[in-house]
């Protein structure tokens, strides 16, 4: 009887530890062509298809719409969506900025690289002025 229980038991805590999985990894998924990545220190942040960190602007207040300009621009580069790339799906989107050009969105955030950031998995700019952030999923 006692190992009938100890059984039962273990099927549970293995499906609910194997639900749990599952469950995560469904909360992480994001539509191409991000991708996430991991670290220690940032947790899941989101990449592009290459790996590039990609970042948010708190200055960005209007839902879908960027202030990032000029000499902002410069160091802190959009990403933008290539002539071969699908059609994004929620909550990705494609923005046309006051300069016309297109930009990715992130839950109504646009999206930046920042210029420091040399290869994947680099992390220069968070927290760079205190108003930019790694985006997060």
């Amino acid at each position: 009887m006692i190992r009938k229980i100890g059984r039962i038991m273990l099927i549970v805590v293995v499906l609910l530890f194997g639900f749990g999985l599952i469950a995560d990894n469904w909360a992480q998924d994001v539509p191409n062509p991000l991708k996430t990545a991991k670290s220690g220190k940032f947790g899941t942040y989101l990449v592009d298809s290459k790996g590039m960190t990609l970042y948010i602007f708190d200055k960005d207040k209007e839902a879908g719409k960027s202030t990032c300009y000029k000499g902002c621009a410069k160091a802190w580069p959009l990403f933008a969506p290539e002539a071969d790339d699908p059609s994004p799906m929620a909550p990705l989107s494609i923005i046309t900025r006051d300069d016309g050009a297109k930009q990715y969105s992130y839950k109504g955030k646009p999206l930046y690289y920042y210029r420091k950031d040399t290869k994947a998995s680099v992390i220069k700019g968070d927290g760079a002025g205190k108003v930019w952030w790694v985006a997060k999923p």
